[in-house]
């Protein structure tokens, strides 16, 4: 009974219900077909914005308005009246609401999304006026038009009020040319050339997505993350199983993300918002506001370094509104914050708390044990094997809870585990968090000991060092 109420559940929701045959004839539940309708039919309207609303075919006041009311189209085709609100107070009751009245253990696609991205751009926006970074306050359509746009609307990412604002007035593309670190006397050679095509980052962007999707439909089903709590197979099966388990079906659940979030970009990029500017290989780069870094993310060597790479937007809006004005605490003020943010579920409490001592351990374990492996190449590549495994089953042990979303299965989960990641971190974070040693000398005579362990073992990626760079400055959480 309980699964056939999931399931119910599962085709319901608060927005349209014109794609109902389709969820149903798919087998996909109705308010996640209605979210990728928007976003496919936005990818088209960004097309559109860009060719015949471009600044020179339209005035501010049109772009502004029609991005407007395409967004406002988007959320109640999806969500339905629910949504049109604002800040965390309301935002924390729609949580609450979503948890305990509409579908309680169920992940879904719901209008608290939206809710989560305006209260995200509201707040940036305040502090970006506070601070005298925006001088200008914005007049009412400009303000809608930032919230509301069809291109962030459903999925994000939060953006900067000023590269948004010279998009719709069409100076970000020359803005961010006369930016190049080749300008000499305000010329660079960059003036001249016509504004850069994003089709290419697009179309590389949707076969990420298409790739994405495959492994998601294939791989992704067939490990289900609710397996890792299921009573039988805690109790039968070896602790190496369920540790072997647990690390591919987290592992198998990403793609479902780096779906959502590169098409959001892929959006924005379609509209010709995104440009960041002319890469180290003289190519354009369209990642100013990308959300992800898959490269980064399966390579991580670092607990700190994974976070950077994931949700990169948001992980600046934490650290602008909450890390660099936290007088104590930062980093647990702003896991903290974290957690409410994404809503009221345990799981993620869970995993926002779980990932205090996580964090304060490896970065206790960097500065006190790193230095010692950077005197030779083979030993460091062993360190940054090592470090790569112990941070990718830190983060499959932290972020299970996140997707269990209720107390007891993620206390079935972390008993299976014997809660040994939380001891593990908590004495080592305690018996290092005093202790210092001096770098090695022979460190800084080596040429490959990088400035982040992000650089692990693999090769260089272009990828990584464009993405990164949009959020070097994000230290919401050390080593």
């Amino acid at each position: 009974r309980k699964m056939g109420d999931q399931m119910d559940a599962a085709f319901k929701t608060t927005g349209s219900k014109w794609l109902l045959p389709v969820s149903e004839y798919f087998g996909f539940p109705l308010d996640q077909v209605n979210f990728l309708a928007c976003q496919l039919f936005g990818l088209a309207a960004a097309f559109w914005f860009r060719l015949y609303l471009s600044p020179s075919h339209a005035s501010p006041l049109v772009r502004h308005a029609v991005a407007t009311l395409l967004g406002i189209t988007f959320v109640i085709f999806c969500f339905g009246w629910y949504s049109m609100v604002m800040a965390m107070g309301y935002l924390t009751v729609c949580q609450i609401s979503r948890v305990f009245i509409f579908n309680y253990g169920i992940l879904s696609t719901d209008f608290s999304g939206p809710l989560m991205i305006v209260t995200q751009k509201i707040t940036t926006l305040a502090f970006q006026l506070h601070d005298g970074k925006t001088k200008d306050r914005p007049s009412l359509t400009e303000y809608l038009s930032y919230n509301l746009n069809f291109l962030s609307v459903l999925v994000g990412p939060c953006n900067n009020y000023k590269d948004y604002v010279d998009f719709i007035e069409g100076r970000h593309i020359r803005r961010r040319l006369s930016q190049h670190s080749g300008t000499c006397n305000g010329q660079n050679g960059y003036d001249k050339m016509p504004d850069p095509s994003p089709v290419s980052a697009v179309c590389h962007k949707l076969l990420v997505c298409c790739g994405c999707m495959l492994f998601f439909l294939i791989v992704t089903r067939s490990l289900p993350i609710s397996y890792n709590a299921d009573t039988d197979f805690v109790s039968h099966a070896p602790f190496l199983t369920r540790l072997t388990y647990a690390f591919f079906s987290i592992q198998a659940a990403r793609p479902k993300f780096y779906f959502a979030w590169t098409l959001a970009d892929a959006i924005n990029n379609g509209a010709g918002y995104g440009f960041k500017g002319i890469d180290e290989n003289g190519k354009p780069s369209w990642d100013l506001i990308c959300n992800l870094n898959i490269w980064g993310i399966e390579t991580a060597t670092s607990f700190k370094t994974f976070i950077d790479n994931w949700n990169i937007q948001t992980g600046v809006w934490l650290k602008t509104v909450c890390y660099d004005r936290a007088p104590r605490y930062r980093v647990e003020l702003t896991f903290i914050l974290s957690a409410l943010w994404h809503g009221v579920y345990p799981g993620y409490y869970f995993t926002f708390i779980t990932a205090i001592p996580i964090t304060m351990a490896a970065r206790a374990i960097r500065k006190n044990f790193r230095h010692h492996f950077l005197c030779s190449r083979g030993v460091k590549l062993v360190y940054d094997i090592i470090t790569w495994a112990a941070t990718q089953l830190a983060i499959c042990y932290t972020v299970m809870p996140f997707l269990l979303l209720a107390v007891e299965p993620t206390m079935v989960y972390y008993r299976s585990m014997y809660f040994h990641v939380h001891i593990i971190s908590i004495l080592v974070a305690f018996a290092l968090h005093q202790k210092h040693k001096p770098r090695d000398p022979c460190a800084a005579t080596k040429t490959f000991s990088s400035s982040s362990s992000s650089s692990s073992f693999c090769s260089p990626s272009s990828r990584l060092s464009q993405c990164q760079a949009a959020h070097s400055n994000n230290n919401v959480k050390g080593d």
